[in-house]
């Protein structure tokens, strides 16, 4: 007599026997990331939605003058400081891909800004910056022998002090990046053009910027993402003043912070969300091509 059994009647194998000693270890060593990725990322995320929850903290931040200003400003780092970044990062790139012994030895130069921290960086540029002793000033009266100008005095010159600090900074990586899309380009290319008579700027307009023209955009891209959670250049060279008029949103947030107003400091950072979404959509789709 033969005897059928349905699937529901043959017991089924513990998991450790359906998975191969490679996908054992892929689960034993993807483990660690993921409950670090669970306790510092979508933890803190999802907290501070739920501290911002509040539509009341939305009209207090709305009525709050300062927030429209930080606002303003950071669209105004955004417009100026990335655009300038990055058009002098792609002309410094074509500069330092040349094979010249000393601009090797400059360009160990111009990468320490990126690569030493920002703490003692900007600080030191705040020092610089001091009416009273700081460097620049003490210069300005030698030369002149009149007092030097408080530079952070004045919320124009404090910001475009910032946004300065930030393109010296930022600007050594971002060449670095385009200067890997310049030497990926055929040389045979380049020439072709020396034959055919072409000028630098035609072997820019038509081989250099068609050839790099996705990574150009994908960069600026990347580099506004993370210019809006950059809080370092604002912060520790102005620290939000004067009067709290050079505040970026990512400052904002540690202003109210401090004043302890934590549902406010939360839906302030919230509120540059719809910077941040739009820009990693956009990233992305340029990515997935």
């Amino acid at each position: 007599m033969a005897i059928t059994l349905s699937a529901s009647d043959i017991p089924s194998l513990p998991l450790s026997a359906r998975l191969t000693p490679p996908q054992v270890w892929g689960i034993v060593l993807l483990a660690p990331y993921l409950l670090v990725f669970l306790a510092f990322v979508v933890y803190p995320v999802c907290y501070g939605l739920w501290l911002a929850r509040h539509p009341a903290s939305y009209v207090a931040l709305y009525n709050d003058p300062i927030f429209a200003r930080a606002a303003v400003n950071t669209l105004i780092f955004l417009v100026i400081g990335i655009n300038f970044k990055m058009l002098v990062a792609l002309f410094l790139s074509g500069f330092f891909i040349q094979q010249r012994g000393w601009i090797k030895w400059l360009s160990v130069l111009f990468i320490l800004p990126w690569a030493v921290p920002s703490i003692p960086t900007i600080l030191s540029v705040r020092f610089m910056l001091n009416p009273e002793w700081g460097m620049v000033n003490q210069v300005i009266f030698k030369l002149t022998g009149d007092d030097g100008p408080n530079w952070l005095n004045d919320p124009t010159v404090a910001l475009t002090m910032a946004i300065g600090v930030h393109i010296w900074k930022s600007l050594p990586f971002w060449t670095l990046i385009l200067m890997t899309g310049r030497l990926a380009i055929p040389n045979d290319l380049f020439e072709a053009a020396d034959v055919d008579g072409a000028s630098w700027w035609q072997k820019f307009r038509f081989i250099t910027w068609p050839s790099m023209q996705v990574l150009y955009v994908t960069c600026s891209l990347l580099s506004m993402i993370w210019t809006l959670g950059d809080f370092n250049s604002v912060y520790l060279l102005t620290g939000g003043g004067p009067a709290d008029l050079t505040h970026v949103l990512s400052t904002l947030g540690i202003r109210y912070l401090r004043l302890d107003q934590l549902s406010l400091s939360m839906a302030s950072i919230v509120c540059a969300m719809p910077f941040v979404l739009p820009l990693i959509y956009f990233m992305m789709k340029r990515l997935s091509r």
